[in-house]
């Protein structure tokens, strides 16, 4: 298998960019290889650019849910291309496309597009600021709500991959309005709540967790949070970035038949291109500018073909009955995987969702951030540079989600837990 184009890429994209790449994850540096670049995708495989096959689980870190360059997308942001891509006004696609959200998200009874899911949390917590006149925010260690200051405190994703849960640059007097609480541990919630009493604007969660590993809300996780915020007057915030749409249509809201009072959704919404959205409660939502005091803007917010590519694929997944199927393929890999893993005597925890699951190099089980921790990081990269060879492309961290897509075959999950079993003897044949 041949990397030679990729490598050179690589060592021209070290002389612009940091690190080689436009985010930190994509480096490779968990793995000690240089990144692959990629040419071309279509379905549930991507190409790099010396031509290399791969069956995909990154999906574009989630919102190829479909598959890529679906052809009803395509189609449709050929025909919305023409019309021209930006106009910075009003467009009836924002309409349809929020039409759709508060459809879904029935918590969400006012919504605001904008470009990214880190535009989205920093925007939802500036209301929860504004509407709660309280500056202090409750967030869990391992989960990653983008690169806002005010999150980048014990934070998933990347900065977990690097052992850098902290981000220079970030003033200390923002960062002490961000406490940390243990994913799953309500006992930890309770004390922070109670140390700091009437100064909480929100508690901030990742309903399932992705950004370290995918994990799963213990029962009464969640409804524990909805009371203690419903009883101290705490907004309870949902990062459904990677969620919505994703573990259900209606994203873990649905799943658990939890309501929100803000909601943030990103990814599979834009359909692959850059796109999130924010909303809530009508009461809440109405101290955003130009109703309120709280601003926020963006000159692509409402992007056509961004919202054009997330009609569509809202659309198809709504026609096609899609999650009972990403359910059945996500737990066919996860019961072969395991079985592979433990007949050869590998120490392995694997977590999933709808769609999406994790391999944790640890005996478990994980249940938050500190036993996410205990995964052997350094078998995990013997495990995917076996992977890459194996022609399987995942993600190139220990502590992120493997995506499953529509497109994914039953010649593709058979493939990939073949692949999984060569790995492992390698793994042990190399120990």
């Amino acid at each position: 298998m041949s990397r030679k184009r990729s490598i050179s890429f690589y060592h021209k994209a070290l002389e612009m960019l940091p690190g080689g790449v436009n985010s930190p994850v994509r480096a490779f540096k968990a793995i000690g290889i240089p990144p692959l670049f990629i040419d071309r995708a279509k379905g549930s495989r991507i190409w790099d650019v010396d031509g290399n096959e791969y069956i995909d689980y990154v999906g574009s870190w989630g919102p190829m849910i479909l598959g890529h360059a679906h052809p009803k997308v395509v189609a449709a942001l050929k025909r919305a291309v023409l019309k021209g891509t930006s106009f910075g006004a009003p467009t009836p696609l924002e309409v349809e496309l929020a039409a759709r959200v508060k459809k879904a998200f029935p918590s969400m009874e006012l919504v605001r597009m904008v470009s990214s899911g880190t535009e989205a949390v920093m925007s939802a917590i500036r209301v929860a600021r504004g509407y709660t006149g309280r500056d202090k925010i409750i967030k869990f260690e391992g989960c990653y709500h983008g690169h806002g200051d005010s999150l980048l405190v014990k934070a998933g994703s990347g900065a977990t991959t690097f052992g850098v849960p902290d981000s220079l640059g970030v003033p200390e007097d923002l960062a002490r309005h961000t406490l940390t609480a243990v994913y799953n541990n309500l006992e930890s919630v309770k004390g922070l709540v109670s140390q700091y009493p009437g100064q909480i604007a929100c508690i901030i969660v990742e309903p399932v967790a992705g950004n370290m590993g995918v994990i799963a809300p213990e029962r009464g996780f969640l409804e524990g949070l909805r009371k203690i915020c419903d009883e101290e007057g705490i907004l309870l915030l949902f990062d459904e970035v990677i969620t919505g749409f994703r573990v259900a249509y209606g994203g873990a809201q649905e799943l658990y038949g939890i309501r929100a009072d803000l909601t943030c959704l990103g990814k599979i919404i834009g359909g692959g291109l850059p796109v999130g959205v924010y909303g809530g409660r009508e009461r809440i939502m109405e101290k955003v500018s130009p109703l309120g005091g709280v601003y926020q803007a963006g000159t692509l917010s409402g992007n056509p073909l961004a919202m054009t590519a997330g009609i569509e694929t809202l659309d198809l997944l709504r026609s096609k009955k899609a999650y009972p199927d990403l359910e059945k393929k996500t737990s066919y890999l996860v019961e072969n995987i395991s079985i592979s893993a433990e007949e050869k005597g590998i120490p392995l925890c694997i977590n999933h969702a709808t769609g999406m699951f994790t391999l944790f190099f640890t005996e478990g089980p994980v249940r938050d951030y500190r036993s996410a921790k205990t995964s052997d990081t350094n078998r995990f990269a013997r495990f995917f540079t076996e992977m890459m060879k194996e022609g399987i492309y995942l993600p190139p961290s220990q502590f992120e989600a493997w995506f499953v897509s529509l497109a994914h075959t039953q010649k593709d999950l058979d493939r990939t837990i073949e692949a999984c079993d060569h790995a492992f003897n390698a793994i042990c044949s190399n120990e």
